[in-house]
């Protein structure tokens, strides 16, 4: 429903040239030649797996328990700046941000969708006295830390004075989008380090790590920070003396945090050392031009291409209610600290939610959970629209009922029931149709497509709000509201802009018309993906 509260879809990827089998701990050699259109037999894959894996003996989880804990923490330093970019449009909003602002701000989501591009780079070029991963990962989370301290002294200037400077959007853009840049390059290295870091027997654990510790670290990025930074949140639950601020301040909080990267990105420099018997050998860190051509030969597999266009136009419907709902309820006065805390009680739900979804999307027809629930999501961009419409309506001065919390949160939670349907629907296909050759490149790929359509239908819904509004100048003649000039005009001869035509509704409408068109004329096209053989979707491989 907004940056805040709506669960990514898949906004993390897996890096290419990783192994998706569990007990895989080093990343796939880049392949020196695809040539699609054939399988393999299957019994080539177990050729694959690697013989170092045997090298160390049997370790339990205690032994490893400190590489545990590290893995979790890195992953939780990668959740912060992904929080606190979540953050920032709710406090542009609050700050009335046009939604064109709101959509070039949007472009900083786009990087972990976007990072297959460069993680073949940070898989292959290192300096190996000083450590595959630390290469890239040292210098990435030393960048971050210093970045972050330097933004603190810069920040509030940007988010404007509130006294007729506003933010600066395009600069806003810019240093989030760098940060989400390096977290992504962070979460390549993390990832890859994770599979050689930890014994064969314990290498599942880095997926807890990785679910668990980004999780709580886009928790005190995004819900945390917005509560300890709402004046009103802290003067109500947490002081005894209202204060006109909140405890913290962005800029406190990006000191805070920076310093936090510095320190440990220092310990882990000195201390923590790579496993040398797993170190690649020259064959398996070359050929990343083979390893961007055979990503350019899987796209022009016909069965790919088609797959790849059609999820590309499969979420237009649902972009007014994921990137814009949120804001709007924010516009009409919900404090963006309680749209934030509303993501808390969800949590369980997010996590049992996969768990009963993969029962269904098992076999060997996972799309047609996608194609099932896909009707029941466009449904609720109406029930949103109806929420926004409806929530002036029942303000008071006190704010607003614990009943309507209440329908936000079960909105909200139908939202992620049908959310998680299609996404662990996708998932499955995804993992179903990769070569397991090649599996970490393929479904890396598939899963970027993926994430790309939801990302440009965002983009696009909330850079049309504002064309699509229509405002008339209230108190002045002769003056309209049609553009930013118009409207200070209008101001200026004593009159006041009014919205006659909200665009948020009509988007909507639009969106779900455009979205059931999609599922009546191509989701049966969709479906039939399932129906391909196992030659229409494998690579065969030549040395």
């Amino acid at each position: 429903m907004s940056p805040a509260i709506a669960a990514k879809e898949g906004g993390r990827q897996r890096r290419a040239g990783s192994h998706h089998h569990c007990l895989d701990v080093r990343s796939e050699a880049p392949p020196a030649l695809a040539l699609c259109g054939d399988g393999l037999p299957g019994g080539e894959a177990e050729a694959l797996l690697p013989a170092e894996a045997g090298l160390r003996g049997s370790r339990g989880c205690r032994a490893e328990l400190g590489s545990i804990l590290l893995l979790l923490v890195l992953y939780v330093l990668q959740g912060i700046p992904l929080g606190l970019a979540g953050s920032v449009p709710l406090i542009l909003q609050s700050k009335s941000a046009s939604y064109t602002d709101q959509a070039f701000f949007s472009f900083v989501f786009w990087p972990f969708s976007l990072k297959l591009l460069w993680a073949p780079l940070v898989d292959a070029v290192y300096l190996r006295g000083f450590g595959r991963r630390k290469s890239w990962l040292v210098p990435t989370q030393y960048v971050l830390g210093l970045f972050m301290i330097y933004m603190s002294t810069q920040v509030d200037m940007l988010l404007g004075d509130g006294e007729g400077r506003g933010p600066d959007v395009v600069a806003l853009t810019v240093t989030f989008f760098l940060f989400e840049f390096l977290a992504a390059t962070q979460d390549i290295a993390v990832d890859g380090w994770a599979l050689t870091m930890l014994s064969r027997e314990n290498v599942g654990y880095a997926s807890t790590c990785n679910s668990v510790g980004q999780t709580a670290g886009y928790f005190l990025g995004n819900v945390l920070f917005l509560a300890l930074e709402s004046a009103s949140f802290c003067n109500k639950y947490l002081r005894f003396q209202p204060q006109p601020q909140g405890i913290v301040t962005l800029s406190d909080f990006l000191f805070f945090w920076g310093a936090v990267f510095l320190i440990t990105t220092t310990l882990v420099a000195l201390l923590k050392k790579e496993n040398k018997e797993l170190t690649p050998t020259k064959e398996e860190t070359k050929g990343i031009t083979d390893t961007y051509r055979l990503l350019f030969s899987i796209i022009k597999m016909p069965a790919v291409l088609t797959f790849c266009l059609l999820i590309l136009t499969a979420k237009v419907g649902f972009s007014a209610a994921d990137a814009v709902t949120g804001l709007k309820l924010v516009e009409e006065g919900v404090p963006k600290e309680h749209l934030a805390l509303l993501a808390v009680p969800m949590v369980p739900l997010q996590i049992i939610l996969p768990l009963i979804i993969s029962k269904y999307t098992a076999g060997p027809q996972p799309l047609n959970t996608f194609y099932k629930a896909m009707p029941f999501r466009l449904l609720l961009g109406l029930e949103f629209a109806f929420l926004v419409w409806w929530t002036p309506k029942v303000k008071h001065e006190g704010g607003f009922p614990v009943y309507y919390y209440v329908v936000v949160l079960l909105s909200y939670a139908l939202h992620q029931i049908t959310l998680y349907s299609m996404y662990v629907a996708i998932m499955a296909f995804n993992a179903k149709v990769s070569d397991p050759l090649i599996g970490g490149t393929y479904m890396t790929l598939l899963n970027t497509v993926s994430n790309l359509g939801g990302n440009w239908p965002s983009t696009v819904a909330l850079w049309l709000v504002d064309p699509l509004t229509v405002k008339e100048c209230a108190g002045a003649r002769e003056q309209t509201c049609g553009t930013t000039g118009a409207a200070e005009l209008c101001t200026k001869a004593g009159g006041s802009c009014v919205t006659t035509l909200d665009g948020y509704y009509v988007e909507s409408v639009i969106c779900v018309i455009l979205g059931f068109g999609w599922w009546f004329l191509l989701g049966p096209k969709f479906k039939k993906l399932q129906d391909e053989g196992q030659t229409s979707w494998k690579c065969k491989r030549t040395n």
